[in-house]
């Protein structure tokens, strides 16, 4: 491979590894804008529940994790491919995800894994999923047993939609006294 090219490639893994990135951290933080900016606009995903374009597939998304307390997805091995014309690659992504769900007043957590079978484009000067198919390769219903973190004063525990300290910054208020 000449050094033009490998150059090319190793960016095309970055900004691809970049909009993999902002996919899940839009799940779990519901920045609806920030997991959309990972598709382009006329992007195909089929998530079994739903197969449509971004904005669809996200408005989906965004909507069913809102209705859960929590979530949080793990990304593991990302296996890219960039073909020779540097302008498409494929990828196979493996992710773990937990789901906070309430019923009858029960907390119980969802336990996924799975993978996102992806095709990517690069186009008006990014690279963005353009097909997306999420396989799950296996899934569990427990009872929550966390319930000791809520008596714990020094455990920071995570918030959504904008109230993260990710997304707050908010040094003053969460030094905790130390």
């Amino acid at each position: 491979m000449d050094m033009e090219r490998e150059v090319r490639d190793l960016v095309a893994r970055r900004d691809i590894t970049r909009a993999i990135h902002a996919y899940m951290r839009g799940q779990d933080r519901l920045d609806h804008g920030l997991q959309l900016s990972s598709f382009h606009a006329d992007a195909d995903v089929d998530c079994g529940l739903l197969r449509g374009d971004a904005r669809a597939y996200t408005d989906f998304a965004q909507g069913f994790l809102a209705n859960l307390e929590g979530s949080q997805h793990i990304l593991g091995q990302i296996d890219l491919d960039v073909d020779a014309d540097g302008g498409t690659a494929t990828g196979e992504v493996y992710f773990f995800a937990w789901h906070r769900l309430v019923e009858e007043g029960e907390p119980y957590d969802l336990l996924m894994a799975g993978r996102y079978i992806d095709e990517y484009s690069h186009r008006d000067g990014r690279w963005a999923i353009q097909r997306r198919r999420e396989l799950i390769d296996w899934a569990r219903k427990d009872p929550a047993s966390d319930g000791i973190l809520q008596d714990m004063p020094l455990i920071h525990l995570s918030g959504r939609s904008g109230a993260d300290f990710s997304q707050t910054r908010d040094w003053a208020s969460g030094t905790s006294g130390r």
